[in-house]
Formats: C-alpha cells, structure tokens, sequence
C-alpha cells in the first residue's frame, strides 16, 4: 500500500483530521497528538499492512512501522493534513502527563540527545569503519581519502556542545540559534582541547584577580546543558522588561554575554568536575561490580526503551569518551546485548506461534532488532506476549554479564548490534570476538528462554 492511501486509511481510525493536534516521529514510530485518544480505533490500526504495534504512552499515540517507512507515512500524513499550520505547543502543555522531578529531568534529556543521533550515529560508524580500516592495513592513513574521511567521521563529536546546545535551547523554550552559539563558545579554538591536557599546558587569563583556564568542552555533555538552562532563564528574564521594539538588538546581546562569561567562569569547570564524577563512579561500578551490574543493565535496559527514557543514557556515554581517565564506552555493549536479545526472543515466537500477523511480523522485527532498532519487535510482539520480554530480558542479562565480564568496549556511542561491530574491532580483534560470543549468547538465551516459558496467542 502506497504511503499516501495509507494515511487516507489511518486517518478515519485515529478520529479524523481534526482529532489530531500534532505529529512527530522517531526511527520506527508515528508520534501523533491526539486531541481524544478514546476516538482512535487500535484493533483496525493494527490490522493495517505494515503496522507492527500501537501503543499510547507520555501523552502520545504511537505507531509502529518497519525500519524507513515511517519517514515516508509522516511526509504523506504532513502533506494530508498540513500539520505545519497548526499551533500545537500549548495543547502538548495542557497534554503531557505529569511526571516527577526525576522523570522530568530524564525525558528533558531525551528530548535533547533524540534529534542529534542521526549525526552521532553517522559520525560514529564512520569513525569505526576507519578505525578498522587503520588496524587491518588496508589503505595507508596519510593518504588524502583517509585524511578527508577522518575530517568527516570527528565533526559530530567536535561540535558535539554546539549540537547539543541547539536541541537544549528548543526544548528550553530559549533561541536555539543563541543555544548553538553557546556551544561555539565552549569549543571555540582558542581553548584547549581538554583531549590534549596530557601534550600540552592550558593558558590562563586574569579576571578580576581570578586565574582562568583556557579550557575548552569539545565532546562534553553537562557543562553546554547547564550553560543553556542557565541561558534560557536568563533570556526569559530579559523578555519580561525589555520592550518588545528592542529585543532583536539587546536580548541577543546581553544574553551571549552574561551566559559566555558565567560559563567560562563557572558552569563549564562546575560541568567538567560533575560529568567526571559521574564517569568516575560507573567506573568504579563496572570495575568491582562487572558480572552483576551487567547482568542487572544489561536486562533491565529494556524497561528504559519501554517508557522512552533510553536516550537520555547518550549523555552518560559522552561523559565515559570524554573522561581521560576512561575513554572508552563500557556501556553501549551492555544495551546492544538487550536490543538483539529482543530479536532473539521474537524469533522463538516465529517458530512457535499459529498466528500469521505475528509470523509475519516476526523475522522483520527481529531482524530490525539485531541492527539497532528495538521499538517494533518489543512493542509489536514481546511486550504483547508478555513472555517473550521476560525471555529477552533474561538473555540481556546474561549477554550484558559476559561482554563485561570479557571488558567488551566501543570508541563511540550509537550504533548496537550488528553495526556495532565497527566500533568494538578498532579496539582489538579480541574485543571484536569477545562481543560477537555475547551476540550468540544474548540471542541464544533469549530464544531458548522465550521457548521455555511459552505464551499465549494473540489476536
């Protein structure tokens, strides 16, 4: 069925055009705002060809698509509908459930970090494709398609604040624009390279009797959020008494210039000594914890994927590469074992199930699932099962145990299951084995555990 008859279908089921307040998506779901959620019709919307799931959480109605086509049913649905032309923002307000501050806080940051893994995730499987590219011998580094490839694959992570400076500022309610100049700031290459620290000596500047080290952000997370959050207070402020004939001259200028110095000043040493203690402490963890803490991340990573707060672990992932006294990811393994694991527990449910819908989404939900994409075998099939998730959940555990248990680590964040192989093999041949047996293992036991428990069929 072709994207755009396909909207023509949808769009009675889910209430009519006028039921929907807004539309977003995501790698594999429909996002839609619905002014009435009682109006949708789930049971014909998941009969539709190529629906793989529904489900309504945080204020959304989602569905579930097969990897690609969800971008190609958003642009139909845009086009129908012309959602440009409304003016959602205080319906999503009135909308959003209420959380608690922790719950806030986590969904703020994966808000933030959502729109910029596309960048990341292109950055970081270039970075490993070259990185094994260096470690086989295939084609000398120096040579001009190297040198121009390596530019391209370190950019995202470079200006990495600048990218998360313009996501915080939006979701803020700041000038995202100001928020990217933030993040500038704190790259600017008239600072140094925190990176560089151990080859060389940082300048220091007086001001007001205060000796301040000319130290950049590059690649860090909580210095650019605190130095936005502060920004978009301080914006806010100024709106309430600047008249409205100045705010183009004066609200711009002021507020790049109060946040630039209190974040050269303070926020960005006060970020830098928090994002390494963090680091510090999942060290630590992961350290005199291994075998436990990946079994106990490595199954209960699933439940960060059900109520969407996985993303916000990007900013922990950007502290661990960005700590010297780490450097590496120990992390994404461990959540790249729950992702395949849900795949291998899809594929018991193939093998096992009477039921053609769930067959036929089954091996391409899976296989979604061992690239990276979680969304439609979970809440298309496991979840619904309810043992299948239990299966997966169990072969997470014991994948995540191995791969720390064998100190499994990545060079970037991102990219899970088979990609991820570009980011493991730059680092050792060993590191590269050692995370494929902890593939098999979670793959393996989540089949065989979803095979064991059984379940109930499903309509």
């Amino acid at each position: 069925m072709q994207s755009k008859e396909f909207v023509q279908e949808l769009l009675p089921l889910v209430g009519g055009e006028e039921n929907i307040a807004d539309a977003t998506h995501c790698a594999s779901r429909l996002r839609l705002l619905l002014r009435n959620e009682e109006k949708a019709d789930i049971s014909a919307i998941e009969k539709m060809d190529g629906v793989e799931g529904v489900f309504s959480r945080s204020g959304q109605f989602q569905i579930i698509f097969g990897t690609g086509r969800v971008n190609r049913v958003y642009k139909a649905l845009v086009e129908a509908i012309e959602i440009a032309q409304t003016n959602p923002s205080k319906e999503r307000m009135e909308k959003a459930p209420k959380m608690n501050p922790f719950t806030h806080f986590v969904k703020t940051l994966s808000n933030i970090f959502l729109p910029i893994i596309p960048a990341i995730v292109a950055s970081g499987l270039l970075m490993g494709l070259l990185g094994m590219v260096e470690a086989f011998g295939w084609i000398t580094m120096d040579s001009a398609w190297m040198k121009m490839l390596t530019i391209f694959s370190s950019s995202s992570f470079i200006i990495l604040p600048i990218l998360i400076g313009f996501s915080a500022a939006k979701e803020f309610g700041s000038n995202p624009i100001l928020g990217a100049v933030i993040g500038g700031i704190l790259t600017h290459p008239s600072l140094l390279n925190p990176a560089e620290l151990g080859n060389s000596a940082p300048q220091y500047m007086d001001l007001f009797g205060l000796e301040i080290a000319l130290i950049g952000y590059q690649g860090t997370v909580i210095p650019i959020l605190l130095s936005v959050y502060v920004m978009s207070r301080f914006e806010k402020v100024l709106r309430k008494f600047i008249p409205q004939s100045l705010d183009l001259l004066l609200i711009p200028f002021i507020t790049i210039t109060f946040t630039g110095i209190v974040s050269l000043v303070a926020i960005g040493p006060l970020g830098m000594m928090i994002g390494e203690m963090i680091s510090g402490s999942l060290y630590y963890v992961y350290q005199y914890a291994g075998l436990v803490a990946g079994f106990l991340l490595g199954g209960l990573y699933a439940l960060f994927v059900v109520t969407g707060l996985h993303h916000s672990l990007h900013a922990i992932e950007v502290g661990l590469l960005a700590d010297p006294k780490v450097g590496v990811n120990f992390l994404l393994p461990i959540w790249s074992m729950a992702n395949v694991a849900q795949g291998g527990a899809a594929l018991a449910v193939f093998f096992k199930s009477r039921n053609d819908k769930l067959k036929k989404i089954a091996i391409p939900a899976a296989l979604s699932s061992f690239f990276g994409i979680i969304e439609p075998v979970m809440f298309g099939i496991n979840l619904r099962l309810i043992t299948p998730f239990i299966g997966a959940a169990i072969g997470g555990g014991l994948g995540g145990a191995y791969v720390v248990g064998s100190h499994v680590v990545a060079n970037a964040y991102g990219l899970t299951g088979i990609p991820m192989l570009a980011i493991v093999t730059p680092l050792g041949i060993s590191n590269a084995v050692h995370y494929l047996i902890g593939l098999a293992i979670a793959v393996t036991t989540a089949f065989t555990s979803t095979w064991i428990l059984r379940f109930t069929e499903v309509e």
